[in-house]
């Protein structure tokens, strides 16, 4: 039986059995659904919102993540009124991986968005502050969710995100991983292709695990949507195994990279296609394949899932 094994994005989400049972629904939806279930083929979800946060998103907050509301799928991707603890940065290094962070997402400066002193979107000013215009108080969240997940996993820092749980946040995220692979590695080469299909920092996370993680199993294909990994300071975070002439995770992926991206999705916009910068002996490896997701907030995976271009090229992979 083939098997699709997704990562998760930047955020709080709903629980695991929940947000599972949301991307396969985005995924089967609609004219040119692809169900996984029906089509035999098994999923997983490498979940690891718990490693940052307390608790699930749950009621409302949960409704979210299927809503046809742009509002409500960027409070779903992280816009929220949610206090995040101040990043405690203990190295030059990370002070400066913040700042160059920040820079893909706006040229002003969080006390300048928090006293309102930038234009808002609609201003022709400010274009030069910001690559993708948004409203502040939503492009603020999100900014913030992705600098604190992000910093937190590349310098595995120390996290208590409940009383009596600490975790190193790379090692516990990439231990998961790593154990969502090895559980599927005995069963499927008999049986079908294993594909990871992964959003938003869910894609930062599988490809440092293919690349720089030698306990990984082997994949027979990789879907990224809405990835970061085009940024420099992202590329940095993976050297020396990465780097532009061969970072492509070729012992680790036995078949294709597919990169979906849309360039008005805020996460990637700094740089959305892949291909030149993780080659394989210097040769592009990376299909990236562009789309125009609906509203203002183009992030959301289930505006992803429901491209007929993402749901082709899965069922190929999968020999469908």
């Amino acid at each position: 039986m083939p098997h699709v094994t997704f990562v998760h994005g930047l955020s709080n989400k709903p629980a695991a059995d929940a947000l599972l049972r949301i991307w396969k629904r985005a995924l089967a939806a609609g004219a040119g659904g692809l169900d996984l279930d029906a089509e035999g083929v098994s999923s997983s979800m490498v979940y690891w919102a718990d490693v940052l946060y307390a608790s699930p998103d749950q009621g409302e907050d949960a409704v979210a993540y299927e809503s046809t509301s742009a509002e409500d799928l960027a409070r779903a991707d992280g816009s929220v009124d949610v206090e995040l603890p101040a990043i405690q940065m203990r190295t030059v290094e990370e002070a400066e991986f913040l700042s160059a962070l920040q820079r893909h997402f706006t040229s002003a400066s969080l006390e300048d968005i928090d006293l309102g002193n930038v234009p808002p979107p609609e201003d022709p000013s400010a274009v030069a502050l910001e690559r993708v215009p948004l409203p502040w108080f939503i492009k603020k969240r999100i900014m913030k969710a992705f600098l604190r997940d992000a910093h937190h996993y590349y310098f595995n820092k120390p996290h208590t995100p409940r009383p009596g749980e600490t975790y190193r946040v790379q090692d516990e995220i990439r231990r998961r991983f790593v154990a969502a692979l090895t559980a599927q590695a005995d069963v499927l080469p008999a049986n079908g292709p294993h594909v990871v299909v992964s959003h938003s920092m869910g894609t930062m996370i599988a490809y440092d695990c293919l690349k720089r993680v030698a306990a990984c199993p082997a994949i027979d294909g990789l879907i990224t949507l809405g990835s970061p990994l085009g940024i420099d300071e992202v590329q940095d975070c993976n050297t020396p195994e990465w780097t532009r002439a061969d970072g492509f995770p070729a012992d680790k992926l036995t078949g294709r990279w597919v990169n979906v991206f849309d360039r008005l999705d805020v996460v990637c916009a700094a740089d959305p296609r892949l291909a030149g910068d993780f080659q394989h002996g210097g040769k592009d490896r990376i299909e990236d394949i562009g789309v125009s997701n609906q509203g203002y907030w183009r992030h959301a995976v289930v505006q992803y899932l429901a491209q007929p271009s993402l749901r082709e090229t899965l069922a190929s992979m999968l020999n469908l």
